[in-house]
């Protein structure tokens, strides 16, 4: 079985195991070659039946096709996804790895074949709701569920021993395909011994063996200098400067799968769902460039609750500063902000004024930089940044109303010397 989800973005890869539970658990869509047969919105399902219909192998090639256009919708986009019982061969492997299909998580359940045939000789199927259940180790007493039950097809003795054979011939080729990658859990024991087993490994984030690369995270109100600053690490350093509201245009503009996602919440002006931008910035910063040079993230998260889902998703900075300016000095430095509708040239009526009285007299302020839309987004961050501040128990909080060339020099020195375990305030 594999999953790729939420403890950090779930990709999960199970062979032989409670994927049904573990779907229902984490709330992760559940992708198995009967799931992909039975859709009745897929064209490639269609002829994926015929084969069946005609009782021919299902080709490889269909398999995958099938696969792919599964993990591009929506709940697989957002959630990640569990794949039960595939790849079944080494090559299927490959063709996975080829296309990108990386499970975060390999769990692989063995047991005798003397116990896996008596447990397959036993197995019935709620033809309703799908739920496997046993004539011996888990037989319903519910007389809805006992009138659905039926016996799949293949269930012979000689049927599984021939499958069994077929699967212990395949299964040092996923092996080599995925190593050390692979949790091995003995499955003779109760069911939701197992279950539990299984639940526990993929809970746990997967251990990174990459060398040690900036990982940054700057927070702070509106007009605090976050992107100032996130420019000067990326000129400097070479780090990937990753703006969340850039990337989520960018997704729209390029038309990607969670460009059509965003797209609707641009048009009616909401805010994006949180799952949705985290998924975007998993990918971003996932990329080969980001893991090479480092990255330095700022407009998310914005409240504790996105910090948590950041770290769910397996994202993880290594430096965080929180940049501190009061709400008087906020509102200075934004709403007497305006801009040339002529030239696009941006001026301050305190920093940079107007350099004519004819330049002055057609500037205009942006509906977002009013006094009274300056005090929202004010008061909605400092409602929430205490806890958010709590959350990342090791950050630097740095005093932004001084010269950006000072708030620069604080953050690199964090940067390049060592944490040390108690930060204080800059």
């Amino acid at each position: 079985m594999a999953t790729h989800h939420g403890t950090s973005g779930t990709l999960i890869l199970i062979i032989c195991c409670p994927a049904m539970w573990l779907s229902k658990q984490l709330a992760v869509p559940r992708i198995s070659r009967e799931t992909l047969v039975a859709s009745d919105w897929s064209s490639l399902a269609v002829q994926a039946q015929e084969y069946h219909h005609r009782q021919e192998k299902v080709p490889d090639e269909l398999w995958v096709r099938m696969i792919e256009e599964r993990m591009q919708l929506e709940d697989c986009l957002c959630n990640g996804w569990i794949l039960d019982g595939l790849p079944e061969t080494r090559e299927l492997a490959r063709t996975f790895q080829a296309m990108g299909i990386i499970p975060k998580h390999i769990v692989v359940l063995y047991a005798p074949d003397v116990v896996l045939i008596e447990r397959n000789l036993g197995k019935r199927v709620d033809a309703v709701t799908g739920e496997v259940y046993h004539t011996t180790f888990d037989w319903p007493t519910d007389e809805t569920v006992l009138r659905n039950l039926k016996k799949p097809d293949g269930l012979s003795e000689a049927e599984t021993s021939r499958r069994l054979l077929e699967y212990h011939r395949n299964y040092y080729g996923i092996l080599q395909s995925f190593g050390e990658q692979m949790k091995l859990i003995n499955a003779d024991q109760p069911c939701p011994d197992v279950f539990l087993q299984v639940l526990s490994h993929v809970q746990v984030p997967p251990r990174i063996a990459a060398p040690f690369s900036p990982r940054i995270l700057l927070c702070g109100p509106p007009g605090s200098g976050k992107s100032l600053q996130a420019a000067l690490l990326a000129q400097k350093y070479g780090i990937i400067n990753v703006c969340c509201g850039q990337i989520l245009k960018e997704a729209v503009a390029d038309d990607t799968k969670l460009g059509e996602l965003i797209k609707p919440y641009f048009d009616n002006g909401w805010p994006v769902a949180d799952n949705i931008v985290v998924k975007l910035l998993s990918e971003r910063l996932n990329t080969l460039d980001a893991h090479i040079h480092g990255w330095v993230l700022h407009g998310f998260p914005r409240d504790e609750d996105q910090a948590k889902l950041m770290a769910h998703w397996d994202i993880h900075p290594n430096r965080v500063f929180f940049l501190s300016l009061s709400a008087d000095t906020i509102l200075e430095r934004l709403s007497y902000r305006t801009v040339d509708p002529i030239t696009g040239e941006r001026y301050h009526t305190l920093y940079k004024p107007a350099p004519t009285e004819e330049v002055n007299d057609r500037l205009l302020v942006h509906p977002k930089n009013t006094e009274d839309a300056v005090k929202l987004k004010v008061d909605a961050y400092f409602r929430l940044a205490g806890d958010l501040e709590n959350f990342f128990e090791d950050a630097v909080v740095i005093n932004a109303d001084q010269d950006p060339q000072t708030i620069f020099e604080y953050i690199e020195s964090y940067i390049v010397n060592p944490l040390s375990k108690t930060q204080k305030d800059l």
